[in-house]
Formats: structure tokens, sequence, C-alpha cells
């Protein structure tokens, strides 16, 4: 029978089964609109209030400084959209890096043509942004300064406490994507300075199509659902109540079990490496060190990345070759060519990312199958031939 590996964390995990019983009441029996007033309705509207504080509690915010989003990209778009159109009036120019998600790089794409100025800063050869350039690109007419916590592709952790203090000290708002880090290591948004922060609950064990954004307490920012009052007036729509529950419960297990599972998960992470590594050609994306718990990406030479994934999957590995939101994507990841990459080498790169069900034995036979499989697709290739020779 053949064994069914999943290692694409990174793209989604599953949900908890004690945050589907979290959930399930909310479904069937505990349906009401919070915004109405009986007494089905006052219980939900409280268990929103328990979820937001257990949110709050995990970035060390204030309970009134979460806003529930229906995902990641949602926030990552209020967080630029809002700010920049609430502070117009000060300024036009946005700072962002080249190895953003989608949803920030997009979105700042947009606001360019809308006469916003963008700086897309470059990054070193692991994938983390220089300080001294974020410096050197501020401006009189710089608003806002958006820099993720952790790529989604290779894994590096961004110096986001300096890169918070720095703004601070200049007075430009700073906004973090920590879909990838919520949950995966400790953040406190007072500590580190952050203004705004967005997270997607289905990347800790929660469901999908529920986010959230925090917003320090005083930041001046625009709506960008309109409706009614909702989110204290700020985001339109009738409360995703069940996911909002789900996300609080989640997010709960995680920071509680944080610590352990993150040695555990390095661990597991630093053997798949090493694995890896003693394939002939292979080379680590990312910082060996400086990295996300759970992830590994590799480039192989003289292989596609694509084929090689389609290979695994018939062994029932499941990896990925970039981020879940390019899957398909004709042209290379720009993350991989960002870091120095060729064309040819980010396509010959694979995204291995693992969680809570991944054991060492599933590492080991995972290694072994990519060597095998790597072997056979090298056959008679004759890029192959001339590297090795």
């Amino acid at each position: 029978m053949k064994r069914e590996i999943y290692m694409d964390y990174a793209a989604t995990t599953f949900v908890k089964p004690e945050v589907a019983a979290e959930m399930r009441p909310y479904f069937t029996e505990y349906f009401g609109n919070p915004s109405s007033i009986y007494h089905i309705s006052r219980k939900n509207k409280m268990a929103i209030t328990e979820a937001r504080g257990k949110i709050a509690d995990a970035i060390n915010a204030n309970r009134d400084e979460i806003f529930f989003t229906n995902g990641g990209s949602e926030s990552d778009n209020w967080a630029i959209k809002g700010i920049v159109s609430a502070n117009s009036g000060k300024g036009n120019h946005i700072i962002t890096t080249g190895i953003e998600h989608h949803a920030v790089i997009n979105t700042c794409k947009y606001l360019e043509k809308h006469g916003f100025k963008v700086t897309f800063l470059p990054v070193n050869e692991y994938g983390i942004v220089n300080l001294g350039e974020i410096e050197k690109s501020i401006t009189d007419n710089t608003i806002l300064i958006s820099a993720m916590f952790a790529n989604n592709e290779i894994g590096t952790i961004e110096p986001i406490k300096e890169i918070g203090s720095l703004c601070r000290k200049k007075g430009i708002l700073f906004h973090t994507d920590a879909v990838q880090a919520v949950g995966n290591v400790p953040i406190d948004v007072k500590a580190m300075n952050i203004d705004l922060l967005s997270m997607a609950s289905h990347k800790f064990y929660g469901p999908k199509g529920m986010g959230a954004l925090y917003i320090r307490k005083g930041v001046k920012i625009d709506s960008l659902i309109h409706g009614g009052a909702q989110e204290r007036g700020r985001r339109a729509g009738t409360e995703n109540i069940a996911g909002i529950v789900g996300m609080g419960k989640a997010i709960e297990i995680a920071v509680k079990n944080m610590d352990s599972e993150s040695n555990r998960l390095s661990y597991l992470r630093d053997k798949l490496i090493e694995g890896l590594l003693k394939i002939p050609g292979s080379k680590l994306n990312g910082d060996k060190n400086n990295r996300l718990p759970g992830n590994v990406n590799i480039t192989f030479d003289s292989i596609e990345g694509e084929i090689l994934a389609m290979a695994l999957d018939g062994a029932g590995i499941c990896v990925s070759t970039g981020s879940a939101c390019s899957a398909g994507a004709i042209e290379p990841s720009h993350v991989l060519t960002a870091i120095g990459l060729s064309r040819d080498a980010a396509k010959g790169s694979l995204r291995l990312t693992i969680g809570a069900n991944t054991t060492e034995d599933e590492v080991n036979f995972v290694v072994n199958e990519i060597g095998n499989t790597v072997l056979k697709l090298r056959e008679n290739n004759k890029k192959w031939q001339q590297i090795k020779d």
C-alpha cells in the first residue's frame, strides 16, 4: 500500500480535532447572528470576544487591537490600502521587499498604478533585507514600510525588531505579513514596534477562510470592506463565528506547545536538510539557522522542480515548488531569483515544509525517495553529465 506523506504545511495545515470540536456547536446550535440582541446572539458575541483575547495574547497585543478578516491576503490588502488611503496627505511612498507574498507585492503594484511610489528592496543571498538599505530608501514622503516576518518559500526570518525600531524612530508606520510566523515563532508586537500584523488561521491548524489584522491602537486606517458596523465599524460583514472560535482555539494550542514543537520540528528539519544535501548537485536556499522550524527549500541541479514534485506525488509524497498561491505559474519563483538563483536553478527547487504529523521515519523515507527520484530523472540528462564530469 502506498504511503501518504504530507510535507506542504506552509501551504496549509489540517484542522486539529480539538479545534473542530470547539467549532462544531457554532454551526448547528449557536447559530444566531451576533449582532442581534437575544441570548443566542449574546453567547456568540461573547465567544468572539474570548477568541479575540486569545489571539491578542499570542502576540502581546490588546484585545481591541485585533480585527477579524477572511485570511492573510485580505489582512495584507487592508493594512496597505487602508494605511495609504488614510495617510495619503502625509506622503505617497511605500517601502517593501522583493520577496514578499503576492498579497503584498500585487497590492503595492496596484497602488503604483494609482499614483503611489513603491520601493522594492533587494535581499541578500539568504533572503535577508539590509537595514541600512531600508534607511537609505526612506524619504519625506514615506508613509509605510511593509516587510514579511518570515518568508513563505525559503523560511528566512527577517530582522523585524530592528525594522520596527527604525520605523518608530522615523515616525513611519510598520506592517509585517506574519502569516508564516504566527504560531511558529514568538511574536511580541509591543517589543518589536509593529503597528500592523497580518495572520491566517489555516497556517496554525485552524480553519481556512479565517484571518486577522492587528492594528495598534491609535493607528489611522481606512476600512477596506464597507457596510455594517461589525468589527467596531472597521470591517463590515456578518462574523464567521465558527471560524473565529476555531482560530482562537488553534492559536491557543499553538502558543502553548510552541517551545516543544519548535524544538521537535527544528530537529526534523535539520535531519531533512542534512539528508537532502548528500544528494549530488543540491543546495539549500535561505538562511541555514535563521529560518522557520519546519521549512526546507532545496535546489537540485539539472532537475525540473515541477517534474520532481509530480514524481514524488506518485510515490505519495506531497511537496511543492514554491508558494501555493504560485502553483502552476510558468515564471520561476520571484523569491528564488531575488536571492540570486538563475531561472533554471529556481525552477529546479523544492519546498518541503513539515508539521504536526511529521515523523522521523517519514523524513528518512522522503530523503531516500527524493535521492532515488533525482537519480532517475538525471539519467541520460546531458546537462547533468556535463556538470558531473
